[in-house]
């Protein structure tokens, strides 16, 4: 039997892969949790009286663009969010998770070719795995590019060159960026809008980890192209309430874009995509309309903030995050020192290389852990107070 080899090359997942690792293994101490991201403080008090009032809505077909209340909703906060307050329900698609819609953009806007020749498509490396799989999904040549230290851990696509940049269609970015929680500012999301106008491609910008940050909130990619009167078909922009709101479990998010580019989306998303039930998005709409749960989660993670600092600020190389919650913390060799935590102390974190790809320069997550700050404060503070003395 013949099966297609466009996904033959992706190595394990990053998560079977880590339990390969340690399965066997007996932990050092009490585990401590701290290599997925998956938010557990409170989720809003509203939900269950927000939900229980639509469960009608089971019974019935979903919107599949989403609902007017929950794209009105959406609207509200992009305009109080970034001043986006031209935008109309036309730019929006309502999304089953962002990992569905950061996918699906690139089945839905990757031409068939580019400047005569296969597509690239760009993506950080370091990055989200699900990038990879939609270059491949729609038979385009992915193209990873070092976000390093050096790079300030985003990607420095103008440096690619000439020949791969007029054959490239989408560019994948993430701010702020996982795993290293570094945020793209006002000059390079300007750089990056000017060099997607010079060669033709269109930006999709992953800015789920935007409402959780230490001080400024991080610049978005709409707000910059708005004021540099750029085309609106050259940016897509996907948030989520996994992170805003803690509920990863909902699987909730959007994407806004120019016209074109979303009818696009949610014409492949008429045949192909799986919409929010009725009630969830009736629950999503009052996430993106209250801002005071997000303002008290983003406290607890100041906090937490103040404690990875104080726990972890002498450790040689530790820089910390300007937003989300991860901690990128680099090591000798990030499989060796996940396992040896795993040992000696039972703290979980994921070796960065498993969130990379080997390229001519190598892997720029070997060297590296993430470790992600989601566990309850005690907790945490115990697993890095942990991790601390045993890599020291």
């Amino acid at each position: 039997m013949a099966f297609p080899e466009r996904f033959s090359q992706l190595p394990p997942y990053a998560f079977p892969r880590l339990r390969a690792l340690l399965d066997g293994h007996e932990p050092g101490d009490a585990p401590v949790a701290m290599s997925i991201g998956e938010p557990t403080h409170a989720m809003p008090d509203f939900l269950a009286e927000v939900l229980t009032a639509n469960l009608s809505g089971f019974a019935k077909y979903p919107a599949n663009e989403g609902t007017p209340e929950l794209l009105s909703a959406i609207l509200g906060w992009l305009a109080r969010r970034y001043g986006a307050e031209a935008l109309t329900p036309d730019n929006l698609i309502a999304l089953n998770g962002t990992r569905e819609g950061l996918f699906a953009a690139g089945l839905a806007l990757c031409p068939e070719e580019k400047a005569g020749a296969k597509p690239v498509v760009l993506t950080p490396n370091p990055f989200y795995q699900v990038y990879a799989v939609a270059a491949l999904a729609a038979s385009a040549e992915p193209v990873y590019v070092s976000a390093t230290e050096e790079t300030g851990f985003l990607p420095d696509y103008a440096a690619l060159p000439k020949e791969i940049l007029d054959r490239t269609a989408l560019a994948y970015i993430c701010s702020p960026s996982n795993p290293q929680g570094a945020v793209a500012g006002r000059d390079y999301w300007r750089s990056l809008l000017q060099l997607a106008e010079a060669h033709d491609f269109i930006i999709l910008a992953d800015e789920c980890y935007s409402e959780i940050y230490r001080d400024a909130p991080p610049t978005g990619l709409l707000e910059v192209a708005r004021e540099e009167g750029a085309d609106p078909e050259r940016v897509v922009a996907f948030h989520s309430l996994s992170k805003r709101s803690n509920l990863p479990g909902l699987r909730s998010g959007f994407a806004v874009g120019g016209r074109q580019a979303i009818a696009r989306m949610r014409q492949l998303r008429a045949y192909a995509g799986a919409p929010l039930p009725l009630p969830l998005q009736a629950v999503s709409a009052r996430a993106w309309d209250d801002e005071a749960h997000v303002e008290a989660n983003r406290a607890l993670y100041a906090e937490k903030y103040r404690i990875a600092d104080r726990i972890l600020g002498k450790l040689p190389g530790y820089q910390p995050p300007q937003a989300g919650f991860f901690l990128w913390l680099p090591v000798e060799d990030g499989e060796a020192a996940a396992l040896k935590l795993w040992q000696e102390t039972g703290v979980t974190v994921l070796p960065g290389a498993y969130l990379g790809r080997e390229t001519a320069v190598g892997n720029p997550g070997q060297g590296y852990i993430r470790v992600a700050m989601v566990a309850p404060k005690d907790d945490m503070q115990r697993g890095l107070q942990r991790l601390r003395d045993c890599l020291a």
